[in-house]
């Protein structure tokens, strides 16, 4: 008899195939994301459970589960899980990195260039009929080329992000609590300076990090206050990281110049202010959706869950 694995979500087609080879699969069906009742009864004689980031795996569904073996999420970020009481019960949680690195980061750079030169504003000006002709104050935007670049978070996007900077002949620093080795500083051309120095000097700030209890609303009221007047924030990591009210009003106030955001402190609800103002471009956490990688991030999962309910170490324990 095959064991049992629970599916928050449908999943692509190749990744289902994969794991029903090994296991038999039942669905939540209650909506996107499911109801917390559903996965509590669902789960119960379960050894394996496939999940999104939208799914809140707490202890009381942990508990429901005694036959659990693997929770395997399909996202990079894993904040959506009590991994310490998952572990304490013998539980691996796995994650899915790599896959989305140069996806994730080429979308930071969309980010970048949208809103230093106003891309979206741009394209309803033209569609409402406003263009009437080249004119030479129209819609100006900020340079990209030969700015700073402050990364907050060097690691796998992080990196990436860097190397696409170099094509713009920027300046970039980071902040990180473990410095990159010297003889990595020299390949991203990256130099390691103190979160505020980072803040006050760089014209691009971009966030590529976990949340945590650490990073919760590491970028607030006083982190914008210190960030210059034409300075652009952008956020492709977890929407908390920011205060999202601190940067609407900061933006409002024009006090920083733009910022562009993926992800959001109450997903899937938007600070309400922010989408009245034209300053910020508001992406709804598509930083890894492209179909070659969304792919290649089910498919991880699933072998994640394969190996975690036949009782072997998953490749991506976290």
């Amino acid at each position: 008899m095959k064991p049992k694995v629970l599916l928050t979500h449908d999943l692509f087609p190749e990744a289902i195939e994969l794991i029903q080879k090994e296991a038999d699969i039942e669905f939540c069906t209650s909506g996107r994301p499911p109801q917390k009742s559903e996965i509590i009864t669902k789960i119960k004689n379960k050894q394996g459970l496939l999940c999104l980031l939208v799914d809140q795996i707490d202890k009381e569904i942990i508990d429901a589960a005694s036959r659990l073996k693997v929770i395997a999420n399909c996202a990079v970020g894993y904040n959506n899980i009590d991994v310490e009481y998952a572990r304490s019960k013998g539980i691996y949680v796995t994650n899915t990195p790599g896959v989305l690195t140069d996806t994730t980061a080429d979308l930071t750079w969309a980010l970048i260039l949208a809103v230093a030169r106003r891309l979206p504003e741009a394209d309803r000006f033209s569609r409402e009929g406003q263009f009437t002709g080249w004119q030479l104050d129209l819609l100006l935007g900020q340079e990209v080329t030969g700015k700073q670049l402050g990364i907050v978070g060097m690691g796998r996007i992080g990196r990436a992000v860097a190397l696409r900077a170099q094509g713009f002949q920027m300046k970039i620093v980071y902040s990180d609590p473990c410095p990159l080795s010297s003889e990595q500083e020299r390949k991203y051309q990256a130099h390691r300076v103190s979160l505020e120095e980072l803040l006050r000097t760089s014209d691009f700030v971009t966030l590529h990090l976990p949340l945590n209890a650490q990073t919760h609303h590491l970028i607030s009221s006083r982190e914008l206050s210190l960030m210059k007047k034409e300075a652009i924030l952008i956020n492709v990591s977890r929407g908390p990281i920011v205060d999202e009210k601190a940067l609407a009003e900061a933006l409002e106030k024009r006090e920083i110049w733009g910022a562009g955001l993926d992800v959001y402190e109450r997903e899937p609800q938007i600070e309400a202010k922010l989408k009245q103002l034209n300053n910020v471009v508001l992406l709804p956490h598509i930083g890894s959706a492209s179909r070659e990688t969304r792919l290649k991030m089910a498919l991880t999962a699933a072998k994640n869950l394969i190996q975690g309910i036949q009782g072997k170490k998953p490749a991506n324990a976290v």
